[in-house]
């Protein structure tokens, strides 16, 4: 048992307070990515819904996918945001719960979707005949009602975890929102079992979504190699382009953040702001710059505008 045991009512986000001098700066630059980052994946929804030829699986999943990173980015930016201009940066113990719930069950539902969008890809591409039985709306609608479930059957298990005993002062944590690690370690009871119960979860998911994907494009590959005509092949790949680089991006930043060693150095705060902010900002402007059909959707959408107001 730890010392200093109290019943804690509230815990106090340390966030960016060790860089004093540059708070009203990372406020301006952040608020202005959530900005960008909402405005991009509202683009999103709303020319996935407006335009009736975007109305396939693969932007069925990519709606899903902007809705979810909008609710992600809502459960830390505008608290982290409020927090760089206050010196009261407290948040109590159920409120930490359920931002620790919603974070997490809307990282597993996002990487889920993930995967989901490369097996769409896989059955497009490897089994384009069989393609429009396989892969109907209505199975769509449901993989991604799936992936929201399997996202937080994970979270309730981790969050329970966490929040099934009490906890110890000091209240203080070390993060600029509730991060399983960070809160598990005050835990009155001994945290490390928790602490490794915890991050098996974290990273079963994360290695396994990612190895999922991984198979769908070794056999994705193994297709378009064997296309015979170059523009072929560059129509296969053009599919994909932005699905993968999103995927790298994630991944990448997601394994920085949940695979990093004990003891390796390095302030979490700061390595946690690209997975958090810089990912769910990138995603978007990704789907959307390398995306002809997103592209034609906006384009006829402002040429329709322009007609009603002439």
């Amino acid at each position: 048992m730890k010392a200093n045991q109290t019943v804690l009512k509230e815990f106090i986000l340390v966030g960016f307070s060790s860089y004093p001098h540059v708070r009203t700066f990372l406020f301006v630059l952040f608020f202005g990515l959530y900005l960008l980052t909402l405005t991009g994946n509202l683009a999103i929804l709303g020319l996935t819904w407006a335009d009736r030829s975007l109305h396939t699986p693969m932007y069925l999943f990519l709606r899903a996918l902007s809705f979810s990173e909008t609710c992600y980015t809502l459960t830390i930016i505008p608290k982290m945001l409020a927090d760089l201009l206050t010196e009261k940066r407290s948040i109590s113990v159920p409120g930490c719960g359920l931002q620790m719930y919603f974070f997490l069950g809307l990282g597993g539902t996002h990487c889920i979707i993930l995967t989901l969008m490369g097996y769409d890809r896989f059955l497009a591409i490897c089994h384009p005949l069989r393609y429009p039985l396989l892969m109907t709306n209505v199975v769509c609608g449901q993989l991604v009602v799936s992936a929201w479930a399997g996202g937080f059957l994970i979270s309730v298990t981790e969050t329970a975890l966490i929040f099934g005993g009490s906890f110890c002062t000091p209240n203080l944590i070390h993060h600029f929102f509730c991060h399983m690690r960070a809160v598990v370690r005050l835990s009155c009871l001994d945290s490390d079992l928790t602490e490794l119960l915890v991050t098996m979860i974290s990273v079963s998911g994360l290695t396994g979504t990612f190895l999922l994907i991984v198979t769908t494009y070794v056999f994705i590959l193994s297709t378009v190699f064997r296309i015979p005509s170059a523009e072929g092949k560059q129509k296969a790949f053009s599919t994909c382009a932005s699905h993968l680089t999103v995927v790298i991006v994630h991944f990448g930043f997601a394994a920085i953040v949940y695979l990093k060693p004990e003891g390796s150095g390095g302030d979490d705060t700061l390595i946690a702001v690209p997975y958090t902010v810089i990912t769910p900002f990138l995603s978007p402007l990704i789907f959307s710059l390398r995306n002809r059909d997103m592209k034609n959707a906006f384009r006829k959408l402002l040429a329709k505008r322009s007609f009603w107001n002439t």
